[in-house]
């Protein structure tokens, strides 16, 4: 859009005759051109020129007046140079030419581009038309470009416009002289100036028409942008979910790993947790695991060929399996349809089979549910067979070293001919008697010695008796001390029978407190035992699952979106940084 030159009102400005190069005739210049820089010299060091508000085209049957050929010339005389006036008429005269604020606001970003330093922005206007530079010029093409009937058809150029003569003035090259208005004779033309509120409500209106015109240009450039990154691929996602997608079948069940019921009373924190579903926490865990491992997927596909039923070519190729497919392709595929979640508020695992028919959906369920009890039932069997290994162990150890404890002491018992502890107490028992007569043998001695003519015969007798017994009992007590049965004594014997009964009443001890142990352990087994039970029995669904057309297309919409969005702020961040 173009917008219509304003036709401007230019100062008067004649030459004195003597000057050589000017032309007596005034010079003017077209209508919404810029005026033409020109030299400066010591006398005039600044053009002075009046924008003049825009008039309207005469009417079509009003003809300008002609150019009078015989008219006088002009009044003869200098206008002030900027030297001459002073600063505060020129600010004047630029105020009373009623510029609006964008215009004066224009005036001093030019000033500050060109180095100078205004007070004001009227100032800025001054210093700008004292360099000779317009604040107001348009550096477009289409302004550059003016029709020659503009410039009228004499040789003078002199043209009729709007009640007035206007003459271009032949100037030097070397000098630029500023355009001039003459009188156009003793006519009285009803003026075409327009109030400066007239003046400044039109601006506001042209201002607000290039606003709006933006603003419908942004809203169309956005309206694209978002048709192109949002619009148009949530159009392809729900054209996919409702017209190629294939339907999918979701078979649910749900079972619980449970406990066996406590034969015993548990003790402590163990007994506390027992039949809740924190007692089968990890295994439910564990089994949650299995399920999403390759392994069964592995021992699925072995079993009824979960590869060949994502092969079959009525699937879409979103979600068919390849022919020549790698086993992790085939996990990827097994963990998007196989979905399982642990609750560990209630201990119930839930899972959900996808596939292409119901049958075939229910069928996986099935497998898969059988493929838990056997890890449920092999991870307690492991932990039942390592406890009792250990308790039979215990026993068995036991039973070695009672037998060994009890060989020994028949081995020594069979080495002695009596009883060692008898023997012992048949000897201490003679050598009692053996000391009790000797005694009474020493004392009648004793009695026949005080005598004053003791017998003879009678004191021989008792003395070979006391000898006699003397001996007997040196004999006794060797055979308590000394080697005289076999290789030991009958004490040495005695202690070390004695020793090998206590070897066995510990073996005795061990034996009895292995056998227990060997009971709890297997009651302990019988309690850790772990089952699956199945809540929710996997049942064929009788129509589609998936794909969720609707709320599927809304989750693309809303992903674009944010996708979108986060794009168009990373920009505008990083071009306001860079900008600034």
């Amino acid at each position: 859009m173009t917008m219509k030159p304003k036709a401007r009102k230019f100062r008067i400005r004649r030459s004195e005759p003597s000057d050589p190069g000017f032309s007596t005739a005034p010079t003017t210049r077209p209508t919404g051109q810029p005026p033409r820089p020109r030299a400066l010299d010591p006398v005039q060091s600044a053009p002075q020129h009046q924008p003049q508000a825009q008039r309207p085209n005469p009417p079509q049957h009003e003809q300008p007046a002609p150019v009078q050929p015989e008219q006088p010339a002009g009044r003869s005389g200098q206008v002030a140079s900027a030297q001459e006036s002073s600063v505060d008429a020129q600010i004047d005269e630029i105020r009373r030419e009623g510029l609006t604020g964008r215009q004066l606001r224009m005036a001093r970003r030019v000033a500050q581009k060109h180095g100078l330093a205004p007070t004001s922005d009227f100032d800025a206007v001054r210093l700008l038309r004292a360099a000779g530079i317009d604040p107001f010029q348009r550096a477009t093409m289409l302004e550059l470009v003016v029709p020659e009937n503009e410039h009228g058809d004499g040789e003078d150029g002199v043209t009729p416009q709007n009640g007035l003569q206007l003459a271009t003035a032949k100037v030097p090259a070397e000098r630029v002289q500023l355009p001039q208005t003459v009188p156009a004779g003793n006519r009285n033309l009803p003026s075409t100036e327009l109030a400066p509120a007239e003046r400044r409500a039109g601006e506001i209106r042209n201002i607000q028409r290039d606003i709006a015109r933006r603003r419908r240009r942004k809203l169309a450039l956005l309206i694209t942008r978002l048709s192109f990154f949002v619009f148009l691929p949530t159009l392809i996602c729900g054209w996919y979910f409702y017209n190629i997608a294939t339907p999918m079948y979701a078979t649910k069940s749900e079972f619980l790993v449970m406990q066996a019921d406590a034969q015993g009373g548990g003790s402590g924190i163990g007994g506390l947790l027992t039949g809740t579903q924190f007692a089968t926490n990890q295994d439910s865990i564990a089994t949650q695991s299995y399920l999403q491992s390759r392994d069964a997927m592995l021992r699925l596909d072995s079993d009824i060929g979960f590869k060949s039923h994502f092969n079959q070519d009525f699937i879409d190729p979103v979600q068919r399996l390849g022919t020549e497919a790698s086993d992790e392709a085939a996990y990827k595929i097994f963990k998007k349809n196989v979905k399982i979640g642990y609750d560990p508020t209630e201990g119930v695992i839930r899972m959900e089979v996808i596939a292409a028919e119901p049958a075939v959906s229910a069928d996986f369920s099935r497998h898969l549910i059988e493929y838990a009890e056997e890890r449920v039932d092999q991870l307690s069997r492991q932990k039942r067979e390592d406890q009792m290994r250990d308790a039979k162990q215990s026993l068995e150890t036991a039973k070695i070293e009672r037998r060994e404890a009890q060989e020994a002491l028949v081995k020594l018992q069979e080495s002695t001919l009596l009883d060692p502890e008898g023997e012992i107490a048949s000897i201490r028992g003679l050598i009692g008697t053996l000391e009790g007569q000797l005694i009474e043998k020493k004392l009648e001695l004793n009695g026949q010695l005080t005598n004053a003519r003791p017998n003879r015969a009678r004191v021989d007798s008792l003395r070979t008796e006391i000898t006699l017994i003397e001996e007997e009992l040196r004999t006794q007590n060797a055979r308590l001390t000394d080697a005289s049965v076999g290789s030991n004594s009958l004490a040495q014997k005695a202690s070390e029978i004695q020793m090998l009964q206590a070897d066995l009443a510990t073996a005795d001890l061990f034996l009895q407190s292995a056998l227990q142990n060997m009971k709890q352990t297997e009651l302990e087994a019988n309690r850790q035992v772990r089952y699956l039970t199945t809540s929710v029995e996997p049942v064929a669904p009788d129509e589609p699952t998936y794909p969720r057309k609707f709320e599927n297309t809304v989750l693309a919409f809303l992903v674009f979106s944010g996708i979108y969005l986060m794009v168009s702020l990373t920009a505008s961040i990083l071009r306001e940084q860079v900008s600034s």
